[in-house]
C-alpha cells in the first residue's frame, strides 16, 4: 500500500524555503509590541491564546550578528477539553518572560518561564490543585517579514510541587505574531 503524500505538505515546504531566502528589511527587530495569536493542542484537549509582547527589555549583541533579547508577554488562553471529560473549559492568563536569541535576523529560538493563573483546579478530568501554575515554554520561529513571525512552542504548566497531585498540562503550539 502507498502512502501519498497531500500536495499541500511541498507546496509549504517550498513557500518556507522562499521565505528563509529572502532578506528582511533593516529594521530593529523588537523595538515595538506585537500581538500574538497562539493555537495548540494537548492530551485530549486544546487551547487558544491572545497575547501582547513588550518591546524589548534588554538585548545582548554577539559578534557574528547574532542577538539575545528579555521580552515580556501577557496572555489569556482559553482550554477545551475533548469528549465528556469535565470540567470541559478553563481560562487563563499569564505573564512571562521570555529570552529569545535570533540569528541571521530571520530564526530565533526562545525560553521563558513565568506565572499564570487558571479560573479553576479541574480541568479535562484532571485535579491541577492549585489556580497558580508556572508555565514553562520553548520554542523555534522564523521572521515572515519585518513585521510578522510564526513559530512552533512546546508549553508545561504545572504548580511545580507547590500541592498535590501535580498532573501537569503540556501542550504543543502554532503562533502567528504581527509587530506593531
Amino acid at each position: 500500500m502507498s502512502r501519498r503524500i497531500p500536495l499541500g505538505v511541498p507546496l509549504a515546504c517550498c513557500f518556507a524555503a522562499i521565505l528563509a531566502a529572502m532578506p528582511l528589511q533593516a529594521q530593529e527587530l523588537y523595538q515595538s509590541p506585537s500581538v500574538s495569536v497562539r493555537a495548540g493542542a494537548g492530551d485530549h484537549y486544546t487551547r487558544l491564546e491572545l497575547a501582547w509582547e513588550s518591546p524589548t527589555m534588554w538585548t545582548h549583541r554577539f559578534e557574528g550578528g547574532s542577538r539575545l533579547d528579555l521580552v515580556g508577554e501577557l496572555g489569556v488562553a482559553y482550554w477545551d477539553a475533548n469528549g465528556s471529560r469535565s470540567p470541559g473549559s478553563v481560562w487563563q492568563a499569564s505573564a512571562i518572560p521570555f529570552l529569545r536569541w535570533t540569528w541571521s535576523d530571520r530564526f530565533y529560538l526562545e525560553a521563558g518561564v513565568g506565572a499564570t493563573l487558571f479560573s479553576r483546579t479541574q480541568f479535562a478530568g484532571k485535579d491541577i490543585s492549585t489556580a497558580f501554575q508556572f508555565g514553562d515554554h520553548i520554542g523555534v520561529g522564523m521572521h515572515l517579514t519585518d513585521r510578522s513571525r510564526v513559530s512552533l512552542r512546546y508549553s508545561h504548566f504545572s504548580n511545580a510541587g507547590i500541592k498535590r497531585p501535580n498532573p501537569g498540562l503540556n501542550v504543543i503550539q502554532l503562533n502567528y505574531s504581527y509587530q506593531y
